[in-house]
């Protein structure tokens, strides 16, 4: 029997056709010497009746049916009987009346059910395990669809603004300044690795010296780092690269592509053009570079009320050179013993060393530090604070950055508690989009002692601060610019350093690196450079990330078909494995595992 129909696409309109469906048992009723089978494929299901009555070799058969067993039926759609339609299938208004069934494959029981219920009853291991049956789950299937509409939009909207999709190579050089790399030994190259590419940053540039001047990708990337529920080892992105522009035409570029995004995503046209706020803004108001401003809770400075104050631990970190900030959680004095532990903990794991607080309750403010406070310190507290009865102030003093690290994820924690009680109202379907940008060029690592780039050493300084590169280069702020969506940054980009000799100066002077280590790792860029690189700028958007908000997922791991587990382990084909002692010969390779752990 051939298909004629998916599952899900029958409705009033097909009543009295003969029609051909195949997939999946999904659900098999026997009701009054009646069969009905729910089949399922990749579009969605639709009953399927099997009466004695009409055909009772079909009906025989169908006794057999068990979930997830592979059938084809033919029969005629029809209209349900009244008051049997179901308004939560899309098909809900027919049937199909079968007149045969074929049994094209059984099925053993699966490990769990493949209904929606079927991932939050199985841990994620198993589904892993037998992710071919976890695809088979109509959330999963729903994800892959939406997956796959979203590439077409980017790809059909960039083939509209005149960008060619250029593929670029995965066995790349190895330049081990970002993330770790995964290496690949090379055979006829002993004792020589290729890198799998954090980015195609390189050779995008690259085809902008050969003039392709608007290039795209949906990469495929690798990095050997940690995993968490936003990272795999193997992720893809929308890489962008575009020859003659300004920050403004990247703006606008990206802007146009995510309201296509979102149109055939969701049906839903979001405004444009975003807002923009600068990373210093971003960090003394948020305390984050990727702010969620779906909601206030901003953290508010008192360096200078503070900064003759009796309590010691605040004019400490004035003294010497740091801040005060403190947030106001409205409505969360009634935090608990141990709620405030949490916070306590959480300010410890981001540098603090303890956690001043005070709750407003009963006309009091309970805190211990309180009896440290003048009267002008509390006059400033309450202005700035807005302080009124419930609330809870949390204080952040040290150093600069570490206060605005500290305050920035107490900030999400309190947003959290504050939902949860009622008292914050924070839409997921709400979408605020915006750009940061001017963030510093330059940032100094007090671990490694140097100057580290704080996006990549290809990005171009605002020209109105290169004086300043050689005297006071973390005042420099670079074209680097960040596309955040409610707290999650979706991508980073920048205006590149088109000159050769400004790019060697960053690598040489700037950033340290040996001119030896400098060539041997960047010379072809320098050299292309050479012959007439255009002013050029990029992008790049997290596409799994995008793929996971849009399918009102938290974990990249739903809308990626065969991810690994956060110990990089794909469970489904036990890999990494080890390999034969023939292959490690043949690449001149010798293990030693146990010094190596």
């Amino acid at each position: 029997m051939k298909r004629t129909h998916y599952c899900g696409e029958l409705r009033a309109a097909q009543v009295g056709q003969k029609v051909t469906l195949t997939g999946w048992v999904h659900v098999r009723r026997d009701l009054g010497g009646i069969v009905f089978i729910e089949l399922r494929d990749r579009s969605g299901t639709t009953q399927t009746v099997f009466d004695p009555q009409h055909n009772k070799p079909s009906w025989e058969l169908a006794q057999s049916l068990r979930s997830e067993f592979v059938i084809a039926v033919e029969g005629t759609v029809r209209q349900r009987p009244a008051g049997t339609e179901n308004a939560k299938m899309a098909t809900g208004e027919v049937e199909v009346l079968t007149h045969q069934l074929e049994i094209l494959n059984p099925s053993e029981t699966p490990p769990f059910q493949i209904d929606e219920s079927g991932g939050a009853q199985a841990g994620e291991d198993l589904r892993l395990q037998y992710r071919y049956l976890d695809l088979r789950r109509p959330a999963m299937a729903r994800n892959l669809v939406l997956r796959h509409r979203m590439a077409k939009a980017v790809r059909d909207y960039f083939d509209g603004n005149g960008f060619l999709e250029v593929e670029t190579p995965i066995l790349f050089k190895s330049t081990p300044e970002g993330a770790r790399e995964y290496l690949v030994p090379s055979r006829v190259n002993p004792g020589k690795f290729y890198a799998l590419p954090q980015s195609p940053q390189q050779f995008k540039q690259m085809l902008m010296v050969a003039g392709v001047d608007r290039y795209f990708q949906i990469a495929k990337c690798f990095r050997d780092e940690d995993l968490r529920a936003d990272r795999q080892p193997e992720f893809t992105q929308i890489d962008v690269e575009m020859s003659f522009i300004t920050r403004e035409d990247m703006y606008a570029i990206i802007e146009g592509l995510l309201a296509a995004v979102w149109l055939a995503a969701r049906g839903e046209t979001i405004p444009t053009p975003f807002p923009r706020m600068p990373f210093i803004e971003a960090m003394e108001r948020f305390g984050s570079d990727k702010p969620d401003t779906r909601f206030g809770i901003e953290l508010v400075d008192l360096t200078k009320d503070f900064a003759q104050s009796q309590f010691k631990v605040f004019r400490g970190a004035v003294d010497s050179g740091g801040v005060v900030k403190a947030i106001n959680a409205k409505g969360l004095a009634s935090a608990t013993q141990g709620q405030i532990e949490t916070l306590t903990e959480t300010a410890k794991s981001f540098g603090a060393k303890g956690l001043a607080f005070i709750k407003v309750e009963g006309g009091e403010w309970k805190s211990p530090i309180v009896k440290f406070f003048s009267d002008t310190e509390k006059k400033a507290l309450i202005e700035k604070l807005k302080i009124e009865e419930g609330d809870l102030i949390l204080f952040g003093a040290d150093k600069r950055e570490i206060v605005w690290e500290v305050l920035g994820r107490l900030r999400l924690v309190v947003a959290d508690l504050l939902k949860k009680q009622g008292t914050l109202k924070v839409r997921d379907d709400q979408w605020n989009f915006l750009w940061v940008v001017d963030f510093p060029l330059i940032t100094f690592d007090r671990e490694s002692n140097r100057y580290l780039s704080t996006h990549h050493p290809f990005t171009a300084a605002v020209a109105e601060d290169l004086s300043l590169l050689d005297s006071e280069p973390t005042k420099v702020r670079g074209q680097h610019y960040d596309i955040v969506l409610n707290g999650v940054e979706l991508g980073g980009g920048s205006i590149r350093i088109h000159k050769p000799d400004v790019q060697k100066k960053v690598f040489e002077d700037v950033l340290k690196i040996p001119p030896d280590i400098a060539q041997s790792r960047f010379g072809y860029m320098l050299q292309a450079f050479r012959y007439g690189a255009p002013p050029h700028g990029g992008i790049a958007l997290g596409f799994d990330r995008l793929c996971a908000i849009l399918c009102g997922s938290t974990n990249i791991r739903d809308v990626i078909a065969f991810p690994k587990t956060a110990k990089a382990v794909d469970l489904m084909t036990s890999s990494p494995s080890e390999v034969e002692s023939k292959q490690l010969r043949d690449l001149h390779i010798k293990l030693d595992v146990e010094d190596a752990g």
